[in-house]
């Protein structure tokens, strides 16, 4: 801990140039005491610290003191400078160690590409926090120290017991065998082995983490992405699902397919439009899915879907006659 803070104090009076003590104190959230320390400790190994007295004095490096990282060119760089804008790292409670690190790359660069790196990633953005509709993203609260706890079972290969709240249900301990950790539109998850079983939890709903010391069931090596899409197609097509015969008019298909499950057969009807079998999540997702296109699109089935929109249709007629 205590050497990641005397990194973490270099690389600020390398990036910032004279600090107080109580200024460092603040940015590494430690006592006054304990950065004086630090600097005693880092003289003592053969930084060159000095301290400058005065109204406007504070800590600094010697001018010609840096640290050099070789073999970067603009592009890779920028790459790095980008990839510590994602937000996954927040999702599996690596906030902090990513800002110190991306700390750590930035200070190590060369000079001149260090400048221009830092200027182009200025004007990249990735993943706003809203579109252009001025929708918002879906964040999930989660605690680092139960993300932590969880990330570290996974990585060490032992059993966990988290305490999860599934929908609908009363929270309950459950032990678990950890596999990995997958991050979606904002959205964390713990996939993991139960009794032999392949599960898959929310990280949002674990509310309590325990690593506990015996070996995880599972096998040496995993194949993350082949795993998490063989879990999402059996979300896809089990539980209670929805399927839907409609057609659409062809300017509204990708926005449908978008808002559906999966599309189990498509062709094309005689004037243009398109008939879909499409699936969807449950009853209110299907209404809710195709009341977004209005008249551009038509229920051929389920009939209780149809009779559905034509209530909902006729209410919000209803609602807005002129002459009501």
């Amino acid at each position: 801990m205590r050497a990641d803070r005397l990194v973490s104090l270099v690389l600020l009076l390398r990036q910032r140039g004279r600090m107080t003590a109580e200024t460092l104190a603040r940015e590494l959230e430690v006592s006054t005491r304990t950065v004086l320390r630090d600097i005693e400790a880092l003289s003592a190994a053969g930084v060159p610290v000095y301290a400058e007295r005065g109204r406007h004095g504070g800590f600094a490096l010697l001018p010609d003191f840096q640290t050099a990282l070789t073999g970067l060119n603009h592009d890779e760089a920028l790459a790095l400078l980008v990839a510590g804008s994602r937000r996954g790292a927040q999702m599996f409670g690596l906030g902090s160690a990513l800002a110190s690190a991306m700390l750590k790359v930035v200070d190590a660069l060369p000079e001149g590409l260090r400048d221009t790196a830092a200027d182009a990633a200025r004007r990249l953005l990735v993943d706003p926090e809203t579109d252009l509709l001025s929708r918002r993203v879906a964040t999930e609260e989660m605690s680092d120290s139960i993300v932590a706890e969880i990330r570290r079972a996974v990585f060490a290969g032992h059993k966990l017991r988290i305490h999860y709240e599934a929908v609908d249900q009363a929270p309950k301990w459950r032990t678990v065998d950890p596999i990995g950790l997958v991050t979606v539109r904002e959205q964390g998850y713990l996939l993991a082995m139960r009794a032999g079983e392949d599960r898959t939890y929310r990280l949002s709903r674990v509310l309590a983490a325990e690593e506990l010391d015996e070996c995880a069931q599972r096998p040496d090596t995993v194949d993350l992405d082949r795993a998490w899409q063989e879990r999402n197609a059996r979300f896809r097509t089990g539980g209670d699902k929805v399927a839907v015969l409609v057609r659409v008019a062809p300017a509204r298909r990708e926005h449908l397919v978008s808002n559906a499950l999966a599309v189990c057969a498509e062709e094309a009807d005689a004037d243009g439009w398109l008939r879909l079998n499409v699936i969807f999540q449950d009853s209110r997702h299907a209404e809710w899915a195709l009341w977004q296109h209005a008249t551009d699109a038509e229920v051929l089935a389920p009939q209780w879907l149809r009779t559905s929109l034509h209530n909902r249709a006729t209410t919000i007629a209803a609602r807005y006659d002129p002459a009501s």
